[in-house]
């Protein structure tokens, strides 16, 4: 494959493969996601073995009236994935995943994000609501010095250049919630997301204080994502050009990209030793294109407080809980009528051998618990047909080759709806695969399924939803904050990267 193939040539030739491998998906009700296993040449590591890591938090280089300044470079560097070898990554502060980013609502943040890295890159906060110019939009690119060929030759007119680095400017005027921020650059965000590009972003706020939730090392960030290896350790991503001037994944890969290891927090399997006490899980699926049906080896039941965008209104008591790629949900999880040495599972239900486990708390040592699950949570409006100002469809499909939406691969220059701000609108999703669908800005609450009501994990605030194959998902999006040009794309990377997004304008 040569550099000079246009997107439009490369989906063409991909047709026969990719339409080949996706046929072997079929129609399942219910699953890992759309995509294909890529096997690791090295040896799997013992399963919870490894300390489980907490990536550290960013440290202001600026703090006063005016709210947070933060700097983070974006850096090669080496990381230990895997027990017995390093890793080469690609890594927010030279780490995986980046530094957490805590933020307080009502205090604006500024993030200048350096890239020393050998690509271009353009950081979105995923679930944030962000002026346009710092969303993170595809073409709006930040270049490494002296970077060859310019952006404008390998995307096209429209990218916007930033060199060595640029700031991002977030107004923190959203309630508490459990982010994540990564790389979004147009038709290589799948293998720079794979390289390492990925951290969370933690909102606290008065209300969210105020409840007497499990705090400080009891609150436990964990970012869940699947990769495999080569023999030396390093990162295996099945590029269809290795140059990394034409985008996509190879063959069968075009569906979305499976690994078989289960990293948490980057740790392959870890275990982590907790008191008997109560615990929130703020859990992170950063996958390609894997979905996790989440639950505890013992049977006990997690006690979801949180969706993507916040907290719930009251807790909701459930057996597991589904995240598609991009999808957030906080847990509470009791530790204390379990003995101590006791070791409990945190299990794949969609997993088939090691993948259909995550990570394993042993309880080892007794303390007091001051928490307690609230009966009441957070003031959360319920949105109804009623409000939308408008109804629009918006069909997910791959056809002719290409991944598309409303029969239209993905056209910078274009736009698929003009939102005024201010209104909520109910948007239609119909698929013919797993697409987890990811609304940029607009946060909505996930109004039926096929006519029937949402999962009982997925009430609240959202901002990206799980449509199965051959469903209709009616969402109502509030379009708050900000005007300007957003995006709604597919979260299953590769078909990101091979046309499945579509801009609006909010007006």
């Amino acid at each position: 494959m040569t550099a000079g193939v246009s997107r439009r040539g490369l989906l063409g030739l991909a047709g026969a493969a990719g339409v080949a491998a996706l046929a072997g998906c079929g129609r399942p009700a219910d699953g890992p996601g759309t995509g294909s296993l890529l096997t690791s040449a090295v040896p799997l590591p013992e399963r919870f073995r490894t300390p489980l890591a907490i990536p550290p938090v960013a440290r202001p280089a600026l703090s006063n009236s005016a709210g947070e300044h933060i700097v983070i470079t974006q850096r090669v560097a080496e990381a230990r994935l895997l027990p017995d070898r390093t890793t080469t990554i690609w890594g927010y502060d030279g780490i995986f995943p980046g530094p957490t980013i805590r933020a307080r609502r009502g205090r604006p943040l500024t993030v200048t994000m350096r890239n020393e890295l050998p690509v271009p890159t353009s950081t979105h906060l995923h679930g944030g609501v962000t002026p346009a110019d710092s969303d993170g939009f595809p073409m709006d690119l930040t270049t490494p010095a002296g970077y060859s060929p310019a952006p404008p030759h390998q995307h096209g007119a429209g990218a916007r250049v930033h060199e060595v680095s640029r700031d991002y400017r977030y107004p923190i005027g959203q309630r508490a919630a459990t982010l994540w921020y990564h790389d979004h650059r147009m038709d290589f965000t799948a293998p720079q997301v794979w390289r390492g590009l990925a951290g969370m972003m933690i909102i606290s706020d008065d209300e969210e204080d105020a409840l007497p939730l499990p705090r400080g090392d009891r609150d436990l960030p964990l970012l869940i994502c699947d990769r495999a290896f080569e023999a030396d350790g390093s990162l295996r991503y099945p590029m269809r050009d290795m140059s990394m001037a034409s985008p996509g994944a190879g063959g069968e890969f075009l569906s979305g990209l499976f690994g078989d290891v289960i990293l948490v927090n980057g740790v392959a399997w870890p275990r982590h030793e907790v008191a008997n006490v109560r615990y929130r899980l703020r859990l992170v699926n950063a996958s390609n294109a894997r979905r996790y049906r989440l639950g505890l080896s013992s049977g006990a039941e997690l006690v979801q407080i949180g969706t993507d965008d916040g907290l719930l209104a009251a807790p909701v008591t459930l057996p597991e809980v589904v995240l598609s790629p991009g999808e957030r949900c906080d847990v509470l999880v009791d530790f204390s009528a379990y003995p101590i040495g006791t070791e409990v599972t945190l299990r794949n239900g969609f997993g088939a051998g090691p993948a259909g486990e995550i990570m394993r708390f042993v309880v080892t040592r007794k303390a007091k618990d001051d928490s307690r699950v609230p009966a009441r949570l957070s003031r959360v409006p319920v949105l109804t047909r009623a409000d939308a100002a408008r109804v629009r469809q918006f069909d997910f499909r791959f056809g002719g080759g290409r991944w598309q939406i409303n029969n239209r691969p993905y056209d910078p220059a274009g736009s698929l709806a003009a939102p005024r701000l201010g209104t909520v609108e109910l948007w239609r999703f119909t698929s013919d695969f797993h697409h987890p669908v990811h609304v940029h800005l607009g946060h909505f609450q996930v109004l039926s399924r096929s006519g029937r009501s949402p999962e009982p994990w997925e009430g609240g605030w959202k901002d990206t939803v799980d449509v199965r194959p051959y469903e209709a998902v009616e969402v109502l999006v509030r379009f708050a904050g900000h005007r300007g040009r957003y995006m709604l794309h597919c979260h299953n990377l590769e078909h990101e990267d091979m046309a499945m997004m579509a801009n609006f304008d909010v007006v």
